[in-house]
């Protein structure tokens, strides 16, 4: 048989294993289009309704209509605080071009049309500084504040502004320009310290319990009475439902949800005696600038006593509020509250504390007459001097006056009645490292803890002690050691120097105590803390906790919520000892000889008042004056400072005349009292 022979097959059989390892791979990748094919009929089929209402929606936006906030009104209604419609820009950074020179393009342009300055300048964004044009700087700062948000890069556009943004809308992707509402403060200067201000919430603030449930953007309350009531005052944004095309341009509205205004804080401040004060105030300043001593600034504040309503309280200087109801230049800043300009910003009503002089008297009379120490009627044989060791203390001017009890003490201002009570006061700094029953008093008043008032800021003064001398010490020593060791470094940690006490590290001392009894030494308080003590004299033990708040309200004028804060405590002072304490007050503003008589003792109204000249190494006294009027119907308590203003019945005296004329209704006179007591 011829022909070929094919060649062996040499392809070796599948075995079982493979067979069983391609099957499994086969099953897999079956099962994984089987899935594919499923989730396509799933999406096609069973949701194509859901999807394409979903597309529907992407053609449609939500434009944000800021509400306006609620208003602040006085306690007779007047408005101190409201709202003015004005145009803003806005950017969406998200829709800007996303090349970097068309992106800059853009916003060149927008700065000429908006009157900003395209040239690059240093930016500070978060830890970040760039050189970039101020436009370009509001919108990063915006994105690092709040990265999903939309930035309002300018407020308070001008009209045709406006319309020439609105006829270009297509050159400006990304810009829009919205109505907003801005604060408007009719009266300027009065109350600027009191109401505070407002802005965009920051990223961090939103992670606050004060702003849960704020949207990024919101404009929201940022310091005093607009932070404390924001969530009264907010009020709801509204929204319109905006159908857009492709290129993102309105083609037509759909629905729209108004917005809601806040509601209004009534204020317990009234207008005519708030302006008054200010007023009386910058008489004050200007009494002490005639007899040669250079105040620039001081303070007041006039309370209810029987319940803590804040009828006024003022500060100077002071600055106009309108100032920062739109954003405000560095420039503008540096003008109207940098160098030279004294600190406007500063309510030294609740947030600058002071040695007070002669004023903390009742504290240490309450003291001696509660702690046995001394009664009503006690004898003081005053020879003009106090010996302290080597230290010798003497009474202003050298002045003796003999035998005199408590009433006398307080109505002519005995120091050296007040030095004597000081050292019997003074406490074992072993066994009471908080003090005796003077810092115990004066805690009970109020010293030393802020009040509690609803504005930001209140600082709680300082109430010295054996303990607090110690930590003070240690805080030198430390300071100087970081000085001796790393230099540069501690200037840094220390910018103020090593100034927590006088370098001796000494420890406490009976002159620590006999300087506090007068109000001197290390002690600070605030204007606010002396006028809720003498409100406790007036009402007869109850520390009243002050508020300017007094109701929530709608636009309507409905009351909705009633502010009454409870009194932060009731001190105990046996009715013969608070007279005592009473009578001492009147003889001195109203009975012949009293360091304020001359100022006071011809006020229709009965007046208990007291003068106080705090001393200061290198500058001039610090002039005081506190008086209360126990009307059945209007009582009063007001303090008064005048920084750098001399003896107090030289300034501060007059000014709290003139505040108690405007709330009496009494003829306005400028009385300066001659009295040289501390």
């Amino acid at each position: 048989m011829t022909g070929l022979t094919p060649p062996d097959d040499r392809r070796a059989p599948i075995t079982p294993q493979l067979a069983l390892r391609v099957a499994i791979l086969g099953g897999i990748a079956l099962a994984l289009f089987a899935i594919v094919f499923f989730r396509l009929w799933f999406l096609q089929v069973l949701s194509g309704d859901q999807y394409l209402a979903q597309a529907s929606t992407n053609r449609v936006r939500d434009v944000v209509v800021q509400a306006p906030r609620g208003e602040m009104i006085d306690r007779h209604g007047t408005p101190l605080v409201e709202n003015r419609r004005a145009v803003a820009v806005v950017v969406s950074p998200p829709k800007l071009p996303q090349a970097p020179a068309a992106r800059r393009r853009e916003l060149t342009t927008l700065s000429g049309v908006l009157g900003m300055s395209p040239r690059p300048r240093r930016c500070r964004v978060g830890t970040e500084v760039v050189r970039v044009m101020e436009l370009d700087c509001l919108v990063r700062r915006g994105v690092w504040n709040l990265p999903y948000a939309d930035v309002t890069v300018k407020i308070d556009l001008a009209r045709d502004v406006g319309f020439v943004l609105a006829e270009r809308a297509q050159q400006f992707p990304g810009v829009s320009i919205e109505p907003v509402f801005l604060r408007s403060y009719p009266y300027k200067t009065v109350g600027a310290q009191l109401f505070g201000t407002v802005g965009q919430v920051g990223g961090g603030q939103l992670k606050q319990q004060h702003f849960r449930g704020v949207r990024g953007g919101t404009i929201v309350g940022q310091s005093g009475l607009e932070y404390t009531y924001d969530r009264y005052l907010r009020g709801r944004d509204g929204a319109t439902r905006v159908q857009v095309d492709a290129l993102g341009e309105a083609k037509g509205y759909l629905r729209s949800r108004a917005p809601a205004q806040g509601a209004n804080l009534r204020l317990s401040l009234d207008l005519g005696l708030q302006t008054a004060g200010q007023a009386a105030l910058a008489k004050g300043i200007e009494l002490a600038n005639g007899n040669g001593n250079p105040s620039q600034g001081g303070a007041f504040v006039a309370l209810d006593p029987r319940n803590g309503e804040v009828l006024a309280m003022g500060s100077a200087p002071s600055y106009d509020a309108n100032l920062f109801a739109r954003p405000l230049s560095q420039h503008a800043y540096d003008v109207n509250f940098g160098d030279g300009t004294n600190h406007p910003l500063i309510n030294r009503a609740i947030s600058a504390a002071y040695p007070v002089g002669s004023t903390f008297k009742i504290v240490t009379a309450t003291a001696a007459l509660v702690a046995g120490i001394i009664t009503p009627g006690t004898v003081y044989d005053d020879t003009g001097t106090f010996r302290e060791g080597a230290l010798v203390r003497r009474n202003a001017g050298g002045v003796s006056y003999g035998p005199v009890s408590l009433r006398q003490a307080l109505q002519v201002s005995v120091d050296t009645f007040f030095y004597d009570l000081g050292a019997r006061l003074n406490a074992d700094p072993t066994t009471h490292p908080n003090g005796g029953a003077l810092q115990d008093w004066a805690r009970r008043y109020g010293f030393g803890n802020p009040t509690g008032i609803d504005l930001g800021g209140e600082v709680g003064g300082i109430i010295p002690t054996p303990r607090w001398r110690d930590s003070r010490n240690r805080l030198q020593a430390r300071c100087v050691r970081a000085f001796q060791k790393r230099p540069r470094a501690a200037r840094r940690a220390y910018p103020s120097g090593c100034v927590f006490a006088d370098g001796t590290n000494r420890s406490w001392s009976e002159g620590d105590n006999t300087s506090l009894a007068v109000g001197q030494g290390d002690f600070l308080a605030t204007p606010l803390q002396l006028a809720v003590a003498y409100a406790a004299i007036e009402n007869g033990g109850t520390v009243v906790r002050p508020h300017v708040g007094l109701q929530i309200t709608d636009p309507a004028g409905r009351v909705l919520q009633q502010i009454a804060p409870r009194p932060a405590r009731r001190v105990a002072i046996p009715d013969t000892d608070l007279q005592a304490i009473r009578d001492g007050l009147h003889a001195a503003a109203q009975e012949s000889g009293g360091t304020s008589f001359d100022v006071m003792g011809t006020f229709p109204k009965p007046v208990y008042g007291k003068t106080g000249t705090a001393q200061f190494t290198g500058r001039a006294d610090q002039s005081w004056y506190v008086a209360y009027v126990p009307d059945p119907v209007r009582p009063i308590v007001v303090a008064c400072t005048v920084e750098s203003g001399g003896f107090g019945a030289e300034a501060a005296a007059p000014a709290v005349r003139l505040i108690l004329s405007q709330w009496f209704g009494v003829r306005k006179q400028v009385i300066a009292g001659s009295s040289h007591t501390l």
